[in-house]
């Protein structure tokens, strides 16, 4: 593809590499042009490693008027700052996950980008992945029936025995739901659509970690979020959802995601990652069954949502990883604390529309047809 949408990597940390990676090498419809970072020697580096043509600052990297669309990879708190500018330079944003921080640091983002006429977007986009995509066809293809309820489980004993810099996951912000919410969410909104209502429990077990990882050993942090969260979600469909995700639980037997429908169970891989395997028991069945994978894009291919948003930008079609999903997943997070807070329901006021599912035989590196 000769004329690609030029990209702005806005935060060269670890996760950066796989984003310029696959922005240089997979997608046949954008290049990254630059990418910037608060600590200069970083994103020499990653442009150099890439083949980026221009590594500069923050400010450098708004003011080229070739690029188009800016990924934000920094940290959550900035997610909000740094799209603002980017909204305000003109350009379209795609944020990691979460959205922002707030509510309505959300409805800024969104209402400020409508106004600018451009466009947000945000991470995850793992359920466009060949696994999650199998899934949503299995799904719309009436395998299972009318979904009737789903579950999913994210559980482990925390960041401090293993993460470099686990301070932030134990602040306000931070915690199980904000942390892997949003994988589990956006892939359940994908398969079954927005939710309706929210009831939710949360404690936190341990009032202080201490780390056990490099460089921080011994390092005791104050937790000041809930670290076990179970969430029931009513879906405007009228399926039930469960999901818990904890830093609490040292191990367990669990499955990812399953979903139960009126004609069978659906067994759905990890939504932190893009594969399988996808394994299906419908009724009269005496087994579970593995299903070959429908769609491509079962690799890392993380920045697919970006790829995604620049064939919307030409061909005005909705972009997949919407801003609106991600704040619909950043509304349904709040509203479990907010639920498990107050000792309610809460009916949430945001809603959006279920991604449409990608074509089938997509060749590598492209996303229309």
């Amino acid at each position: 593809m000769a004329d690609k949408t030029k990209v702005g990597i806005i935060g060269c940390g670890n996760i950066s590499g796989i984003y310029l990676k696959n922005g240089q090498e997979t997608f046949e419809n954008i290049e990254i042009a630059a990418c910037a970072d608060l600590v200069p020697e970083r994103a020499a580096a990653q442009a150099e490693k890439h083949k980026v043509p221009c590594a500069c600052t923050v400010e450098e990297l708004l003011a080229d008027p070739d690029i188009d669309i800016v990924i934000n990879l920094t940290i959550p708190q900035a997610h909000h700052a740094v799209a603002m500018q980017a909204i305000e330079a003109g350009k379209s944003v795609h944020n990691e996950k979460p959205l922002t921080l707030t509510r309505e640091e959300g409805k800024q983002l969104l209402e400020a980008a409508q106004k600018q006429g451009v466009r947000v977007g945000c991470a995850p986009d793992t359920f466009l992945g060949g696994g999650h995509q199998t899934c949503r066809k299995l799904i719309d293809d009436g395998w299972i029936g009318e979904p009737v309820a789903a579950t999913a489980f994210m559980l482990c004993h925390g960041h401090e025995s293993w993460h470099p810099s686990p301070v932030f996951y134990y602040k306000t912000g931070g915690g199980p739901m904000f942390d892997m919410g949003p994988y589990y969410l956006t892939a359940l909104v994908n398969m079954m659509g927005p939710v309706h209502r929210v009831s939710g429990e949360a404690r936190t077990t341990f009032a202080q970690r201490t780390i056990t990882s490099q460089p921080l050993y011994g390092t005791v942090i104050d937790v000041e979020t809930p670290t076990h969260i179970s969430s029931t979600l009513e879906f405007a469909s009228g399926a039930i959802g469960t999901i818990i995700t904890s830093f609490d639980v040292w191990s367990h037997q669990l499955p990812r995601i399953e979903v139960y429908g009126t004609e069978g169970t659906l067994a759905v891989p990890d939504p932190n990652g893009f594969g399988g395997p996808v394994a299906i028991r419908r009724s009269g069945d005496s087994e579970w069954h593995t299903v070959p994978l429908t769609h491509g894009y079962a690799d890392n291919s993380r920045g697919i949502g970006v790829a995604d948003m620049a064939y919307g930008l030409r061909s005005g079609r909705p972009h997949r990883a919407s801003g609106a999903l991600a704040y619909h997943v950043l509304d349904i997070m709040h509203a479990t604390l907010d639920s498990a807070r107050e000792g309610r329901h809460i009916v949430l006021e945001s809603t959006c529309e279920r991604p449409a599912a990608l074509p089938l035989g997509l060749r590598h590196g492209l996303l229309d047809a």
